[in-house]
């Protein structure tokens, strides 16, 4: 677990308590060697998460807590088997006289999710197949009003606040330099199915995850956690297919790219990629994942230094060098 913000910025150095805001990640009601209930927590704000306690709970004093929920509170911080441990002495939930610094309680990515969503539809709305621009606006419109806060995931890659924007953003410009490239080797390469879908691979995000106002997402959904988000996108492309009466051919290739965009059975996908538009979709998916991945994972440790094992790329370590560190100070 990364070191909160308020542990970091609001420690009263006379006394060593902790106060400010933060989210509630999980919450449990356990009892301890007296059977005595207390609240067993993992809160976290922008700078990472701790597992916190709130000893001899009770709801009438202490009030009902839930996943999502945005709470203030205030304790020590101590040391439980060499692993930090938050020990609450006071919480409440937010309040509207709260002055709050949404950027410092909701890890967020760095463009705005607005504007990026704005971007793309006006480039979808380019598309020289006017049937591929009429299906790519068509979904992009239908979930306006979440997509653009939307994470990309509950856990690992984008998880942040407007993190589908950003990956989605990211993919498709590495998606006009790859066709640069490779469009004056293969004429017969689409452009339109490449960015159709690089939009809409991951289109279904918008109903697999249980995002709350802060753009936290904090579970699956059961239809999330039933069919998953290949299978639900490629519902949605279908069902919009069929209100806009596109070809079925095209459809056809829209959905396989979004079967198999995920590369292989071991990571979700039904289908392999089957000609190359599909391919170049997964690899980008593949390779914008793994950077936000592994430059976040980095970013936990000094120069010269590994990190942990992690679990997600194959249980490997990852080095960080420092070599580019210089374009930096330059």
């Amino acid at each position: 677990m990364g070191r909160m913000n308020l542990l970091s910025n609001y420690i009263n150095k006379e006394n060593g308590t902790v106060e400010g805001f933060c989210i509630v990640r999980s919450v449990l009601v356990k009892k301890n060697v007296k059977g005595a209930d207390y609240l067993d927590f993992v809160i976290a704000d922008a700078g990472g998460e701790i597992n916190a306690k709130l000893w001899d709970y009770s709801a009438d004093t202490h009030g009902l807590y839930a996943v999502g929920d945005l709470i203030k509170v205030r304790g020590t911080v101590n040391l439980w088997k060499d692993v930090e441990q938050f020990k609450i002495d006071r919480i409440r939930h937010r309040n509207d006289k709260d002055q709050i610094d949404m950027s410092a309680i909701v890890a967020s990515s760095p463009i705005d999710g607005e504007q990026t969503f704005e971007s793309i539809y006006e480039f979808a709305g380019k598309l020289s197949d006017p049937d591929l621009a009429m299906l790519t606006q068509y979904l992009l419109r239908s979930r306006r009003a979440s997509i653009a806060a939307y994470p990309a995931a509950l856990k690992l890659h984008h998880a942040v606040r407007c993190g589908l924007m950003f990956h989605t953003g990211t993919m498709l410009e590495l998606a006009k330099k790859i066709v640069e490239v490779y469009k004056p080797l293969y004429p017969e390469l689409s452009p339109d199915l490449v960015y159709c879908g690089v939009i809409l691979h991951d289109i279904a995000k918008t109903e697999e995850l249980n995002v709350g106002e802060l753009g936290v997402a904090t579970s699956y959904s059961t239809r999330g956690q039933l069919m998953g988000h290949i299978n639900m996108g490629v519902s949605m492309v279908e069902q919009a297919a069929a209100e806009l009466q596109l070809p079925e051919p095209l459809v056809t290739l829209v959905s396989h790219i979004l079967l198999s965009h995920h590369g292989q059975p071991d990571y979700g996908s039904p289908k392999f990629p089957m000609f190359p538009e599909a391919e170049i979709v997964s690899q980008i998916d593949m390779l914008d994942a793994r950077l936000y991945e592994m430059y976040d994972a980095l970013g936990g440790v000094k120069v010269g230094e590994f990190t942990e094992r992690q679990w997600s790329m194959d249980n490997r370590l990852l080095y960080r060098h420092g070599h580019g560190l210089k374009d930096i100070e330059e």
